[in-house]
C-alpha cells in the first residue's frame, strides 16, 4: 500500500488478530472506518455519493493490503463489510473444530532447538491470542494442559495412582 500507514500484507503466514488491529487503525486513519459496519451504519447526513465512496476506499485500503491467496478468497465481495465478515469466518470461526485445531496447537507446543529462541515465544502468543480471539476461556484450557502433562506418551495416567 503507498501510503504512510503501511502494513503488512495478510498472507494466512502471518496473525490475522493483529492484522486485523493494524487493518482497523489504517482505515480509521483514511475516516473510512465506518464502511465496515455497513451502509446503513453510515451518517444520515451524508450524500449516497459520500457514502458509496466511503465504501469504496475502505474496500481498496482492505484489498491492498492483502496476500494473493487470501485476495481470491474475498476478491468476489462487494463491500468492505462483507469482506470483514469473510475474514471472521475464514480465520476467527468459533466451530468445534477450530477450537479443537488451536487448542491441540496449544497442547502439542514445544520448545525447538533448531528455531531461534526470540521467534517461540511469539508463536506462543499467537496461539493464545488466537484462542482469546474465539472466546475460548485460558482457564479451561489451563486445567487441560496439566491434564496432558500428566499423562505418559502412551495417553495413561495410571502411573500417576502408583505415586499417590
Amino acid at each position: 500500500m503507498g501510503s504512510k500507514w503501511d502494513i503488512e500484507k495478510f498472507t494466512r503466514d502471518n496473525d490475522f488478530g493483529l492484522w486485523k488491529v493494524k487493518m482497523e487503525a489504517v482505515l480509521i486513519q483514511q475516516k473510512c472506518e465506518k464502511a465496515l459496519k455497513g451502509e446503513g451504519a453510515l451518517l444520515v447526513t451524508m450524500s449516497q455519493a459520500e457514502k458509496t465512496e466511503m465504501v469504496d476506499k475502505a474496500r481498496s485500503a482492505i484489498v491492498l493490503c492483502l496476500g494473493d491467496k487470501v485476495l481470491r478468497e474475498v476478491a468476489k465481495e462487494p463491500t468492505a463489510t462483507s469482506m470483514w465478515s469473510k475474514f471472521e469466518y475464514l480465520y476467527m470461526t468459533k466451530s468445534l473444530a477450530h477450537r479443537q485445531f488451536l487448542k491441540q496447537q496449544l497442547y502439542s507446543f514445544k520448545m525447538v532447538e533448531s528455531k531461534a529462541i526470540m521467534e517461540q515465544p511469539s508463536e506462543f502468543n499467537k496461539i493464545i491470542g488466537d484462542l482469546e480471539n474465539i472466546e475460548v476461556r485460558l482457564e479451561d484450557v489451563g486445567a487441560l494442559m496439566v491434564w496432558c502433562c500428566l499423562e505418559d506418551e502412551e495417553g495413561d495416567i495410571s502411573h500417576l495412582e502408583n505415586d499417590a
